[in-house]
């Protein structure tokens, strides 16, 4: 509508039942603008929620190995972390030992790499393998593409 003076502007917005909302107050002279400021602030919330539902929150999953498991076990938890990442959920990597299973973390160590080289192409490592007590932990999570 162009430049106009308050008093105009409110009286031409109350005739259209509309409001008279200030959009940039720093700008001169003033920038305003008629609307229905309860349905915008309806929209914006409608439009709020709808994000908010198709959001992923992305969660922290773990997968248990042993450092003396089977080749088909093996391969049955690399399917479960490859399933996990596709999710887009974080994937926690924990090889507990027992008694002086403590002593070959090297063969822990290669482990947690054979885990990382089956989902390589989809997965990045947020935590390197690290000792924590009697369990070595490494945590998983899918590239952002």
């Amino acid at each position: 509508m162009g430049v106009l003076p308050t008093r105009q502007a409110y009286e031409t917005a109350r005739e259209r039942n509309l409001d008279l909302v200030e959009v940039a107050p720093q700008a001169t002279p003033p920038v305003c603008r008629m609307m229905d400021y309860g349905r915008f602030k309806y929209e914006q919330a409608k439009s709020e929620r709808e994000s908010r539902a198709r959001r992923k929150v992305q969660e922290l999953r773990e997968v248990r190995l042993r450092p003396k498991i089977d080749d088909h076990d093996f391969d049955v938890k690399s399917k479960m972390v490859n399933r996990l990442i596709d999710q887009g959920d974080r994937v926690k990597v924990i090889l507990r030992f027992r008694g002086r299973e403590v002593v070959h973390t090297h063969l822990a160590m290669k482990l947690l790499e054979r885990i990382f080289t089956e989902v390589a192409e989809k997965a990045v490592i947020l935590q390197k393998p690290l000792m924590e007590g009697r369990q070595m932990v490494m945590v998983l999570a899918p590239k952002s593409t």
